[in-house]
């Protein structure tokens, strides 16, 4: 049983302000390596003046000892259970030098470096916590409760989590928006910046849709729910980019990969460092800390680091604007197509039909309305496209209906109904123009319906009492965003997008003219979509695949990277593509493969930052003498660098800049 629900005004709302809720924060201090890195800092800062100001060992050896322990006991735990899966960890690595270092007597040099080290982790916790943050912080956007009205009139309070599909929400004025829904009745403005990022408000009425977490305008809205909490498109978005979260990327997993072999040899030239001037006279302890100095900066936390940040930040940016990518492997993958392949209908358009010509013929004697009005009075029983198309243009022009009886539709003919004591058939050119008797209005009415079909129309003849008497033009509108798409998609890949469809040769061809689209696939069932991007595989190209339907899962799952309309797309195609475009806005394509490929060029930026770092600090330890905290200093201090590189691309900046470039 369906309800009405009334949300309760949050405060925000009830002032009128516009203002989205404050983002949740992770507080630092419920990390616990901040906690760790916290207490290390503050038993070093208390040990070194004891130290410095000549207090007896007993005062100031203790506080140094448990700044080692608080500092470096996670990740020596953490290196002890990777060397028993054989696995050589570098932060054990870390641990080790700084005992090393302990052990010739440099006891603050040590604990110098367990603090810096410390203190990096717990900046990346706090950096991979923002991350965390930014997409989850989408959630609070959507009010926490709202009133049922039940159908006897009483309330119930209820959070939104328990909204069903179903149920109706009223939405006053100044209020959010509780559930993903359509409007039922009444009119307003909603401001949908924080889920679509359009900057001003759009005006809803009757049949639009509405997002949870937008702020509702001056007017009141009747709102039936269409999406349980759990999948409306914030939840979506946030699930879709945690689970990204926790895949690898291929430049990752090699890199992880090197750096096993790495860390050995790094433990081999550190021995060599130390072993080998012991051998021609130098001091133990000159080349033990030469060899400590030389583990620690030689270290490849930086290069361990720099590819992950940029792209899970990729990731939650383009997810907070409703574009899924699942997996940090698609993100990177992105960034590599060059060539596209995009399906027609309900992709370059809105996936609707809509009529888009009335014609009728000379002697009839009716008007546009009135042909118009008798094939929607036929047509209101059918559930057939078309005939949506058809009522839903009569209902636009405020066309009153007649009733119809004796109704029957016969598919892939047509329908027929008795509208106003006439018999009325609407339906397919082809099977009714065979049956019709009257050869005057059958020529005109089959020269109305080439000229329609040859503009890439769907033609609908309209007979009453056996004689033709006009013809519809419907036609799928295309999206507004369509041509700047392909411009854009052009642009970033060089090549021109090519045009892959089931639908008729003519229609493709004029849809394709008008976004600027040569290379026209038509009439193709899945198997020849899956044969065109093969081919192009096969020339060595890296296609990317954007369709939204059944017959394009196929091909989604063959191409190097797959898209999917989210708003119209069929389950299987959200489930076999690679990304998701959740609010059907298609000018977000080429902004994600930009953002992808900014992130691919921020990798590149971390990886000459890390090696610069650790050549310049190797190189200076071997030909002279590099102080061990200075060699802390710029070891730690890369690693955070880069972590932090890779973190710019959460800002809102990164995303304007990639929708700049993909416009280019």
């Amino acid at each position: 049983m369906s309800s009405t629900l009334i949300q309760r005004p949050a405060p925000e709302a009830a002032a009128g302000s516009p203002r989205v809720a404050p983002r949740r924060r992770t507080r630092i201090l419920a990390l616990p390596e901040a906690r760790w890195a916290l207490a290390a800092l503050l038993l070093f800062l208390v040990a070194l003046p004891l130290q410095l100001t000549a207090a007896p060992a007993w005062a100031w050896g203790p506080l140094y000892a448990l700044a080692y322990a608080t500092g470096g006991w996670e990740p020596a735990w953490a290196g002890l259970q990777a060397l028993k899966e054989k696995t050589l960890d570098v932060d054990l690595l870390m641990i080790v030098a700084a005992l090393g270092a302990a052990a010739v007597g440099q006891v603050m040099d040590g604990a110098l470096l367990i603090v810096i080290f410390a203190t990096s982790g717990a900046l990346e916790a706090i950096a991979t916590a923002r991350t965390a943050d930014s997409v989850r912080g989408l959630l609070d956007l959507a009010p926490a409760t709202a009133t049922r009205l039940l159908d006897d009139g009483t309330e119930e309070s209820v959070p939104t989590g328990r909204l069903a599909v179903g149920d109706t929400v009223l939405v006053r004025p100044g209020e959010r928006i509780g559930a993903d829904g359509r409007v039922l009745d009444g009119a307003s403005e909603v401001d949908q910046a924080t889920i679509t990022g359009e900057p001003l408000p759009v005006a809803k009425g009757t049949g639009d849709e509405v997002f949870a977490g937008t702020l509702n305008g001056t007017g009141a809205l009747r709102i039936k729910v269409e999406r349980d909490a759990a999948d409306s498109v914030i939840a979506r978005i946030v699930k879709m980019v945690e689970e990204a979260s926790e895949t690898k990327a291929p430049t990752q997993l090699f890199i992880e990969k090197v750096e096993q072999r790495y860390s050995i040899g790094m433990v081999l030239a550190t021995l060599a460092v130390f072993a080998v001037p012991l051998a021609f006279g130098a001091a133990f302890t000159g080349s033990l800390l030469r060899a400590m100095t030389f583990m620690i900066v030689a270290s490849p936390c930086a290069v361990v680091l720099a590819t992950m940040p940029p792209l899970l930040s990729a990731i939650a940016n383009a997810g907070r604007h409703g574009v899924l990518v699942k997996s940090a492997v698609v993100m990177e993958r992105l960034g590599q197509v060059d060539a596209v392949a995009l399906d027609k209908t309900g992709t370059l358009t809105e996936g609707t039909p809509r009529v888009t010509d009335i014609r009728p013929l000379d002697g009839s004697g009716l008007t546009e309305d009135e042909l118009l009005a008798l094939a929607a009075a036929a047509e209101h029983p059918s559930e057939h496209p078309l005939a949506r198309a058809i009522v839903d243009a009569a209902r636009t022009r405020g066309l009153a209906l007649a009733a119809a009886e004796d109704f029957a539709s016969a598919p892939g003919v047509g329908v027929t109904a008795t509208v106003g004591g006439r018999a009325v058939a609407v339906g397919a050119p082809a099977r009714l123009l065979t049956d019709a008797t009257d050869t005057d209005a059958t020529d005109t009415a089959a020269a109305l319906v080439a000229e329609l079909e040859e503009g890439g129309r769907t033609a609908v003849l309209v007979e009453a009492d056996g004689a033709p008497v006009g013809v519809l033009g419907i036609a799928d509108r295309l999206r507004p965003d369509a041509a700047a798409t392909v411009t854009a998609l052009t642009s970033l890949t060089g090549t021109v997008p090519m045009l892959v469809t089931g639908d008729n040769p003519r229609a493709a061809a004029a849809l394709a003219a008008g976004v600027g689209i040569t290379d026209v696939r038509a009439g193709l069932l899945p198997q020849d979509k899956v044969a065109a991007v093969r081919e192009q595989e096969a020339a060595g190209r890296k296609v990317l695949v954007i369709g939204d339907g059944v017959n394009d899962a196929p091909a989604l799952a063959a191409a190097h990277t797959g898209v999917a309309m989210g708003r119209a797309g069929s389950d299987l195609a959200l489930e076999t593509a690679d990304a998701v475009i959740v609010r059907d806005e298609l000018a977000t394509v080429p902004a994600v493969v930009a953002l992808s490929r900014r992130a691919r060029g921020f990798v590149v930026q971390n990886l000459v930052i890390a090696a610069v770092f650790i050549s310049g600090l190797v190189v200076w330890d071997l030909v002279a003498t590099l102080p061990l905290p200075l060699g802390v200093l710029g070891h730690e201090g890369s690693t955070v660098i880069v972590g932090l590189n890779g973190l710019r691309l959460l800002r809102e900046s990164a995303w304007t800049r990639a929708r700049a470039g993909g416009r280019r």
